[in-house]
């Protein structure tokens, strides 16, 4: 059982005024980072970071994605409850939390077999269920296509094909793209069949690895 006391959820409330004055203004996705507890992501000995604005290492050379990347990233998808979400980059599972509290149908695909195994078994004792996938995320999951919504949260070279391919009518698919240190961040409306690309701000994220990502690591 994790504890989620009372010094936690000030701290959470704290978080969530901070990603207000940086310009997240949806409520709905404020209020899905105010609920999810960071801090039962992190090893006791970085505790005390759980709920500072950064990102950091957990393991596998991967990180657990800075809040307002998450907040961000969800408010540009525009969640409505009952969306079926792909997210390529299963990571630690801090951000399907988010997308689970926002009442998103989750799916969520990881390379990383560790990191696959290890938030398979962690995610549901927090009481995030999400459909856990091990594979190539640059692919997407085609057997359960189309999806309202894609969140990719690795930096890719491209715009996987294979993605907005599985996007449905109306859909939104949110990437960063660029090269292995820098990506901005793309949004993608797929409207009357056509693909509408929108632009937004520089990121950094951990390379998005597979056939349509970087092929090495």
């Amino acid at each position: 059982m994790i504890d989620d006391n009372y010094r936690q959820r000030g701290l959470r409330n704290n978080l969530v005024k901070k990603l207000r004055l940086k310009g997240i203004l949806d409520e709905n996705v404020l209020n899905a980072i105010g609920k999810v507890p960071r801090h039962a992501f992190f090893d006791n000995a970085l505790l005390s970071h759980a709920y500072e604005d950064k990102a950091f290492p957990i393991g596998e050379g991967q990180t657990i994605s800075q809040p307002y990347t998450v907040a961000f990233q969800s408010e540009k998808l525009e969640i409505k409850p009952g969306d079926k979400v792909l997210e390529i980059g299963t990571g630690s599972g801090y951000q399907a939390a988010v997308l689970l509290e926002l009442g998103a149908k989750v799916y969520t695909i990881e390379f990383q077999k560790k990191l696959y195994e290890h938030t398979k078994d962690f995610l549901p004792q927090l009481g995030y269920k999400p459909f856990f996938f091990f594979g190539d995320g640059s692919k997407g999951i085609p057997a359960k296509a189309p999806y309202n919504k894609i969140i990719v949260t690795a930096g890719a070279p491209i715009v996987p094909t294979a993605l907005t391919d599985q996007l449905s009518e109306g859909g939104i698919l949110i990437i960063p793209v660029g090269d292995r240190a820098k990506q901005q961040m793309v949004r993608i409306k797929k409207q009357n069949g056509k693909l509408l690309k929108e632009t937004y701000d520089d990121f950094a994220f951990v390379p998005l690895l597979g056939e349509q990502g970087w092929r090495n690591a």
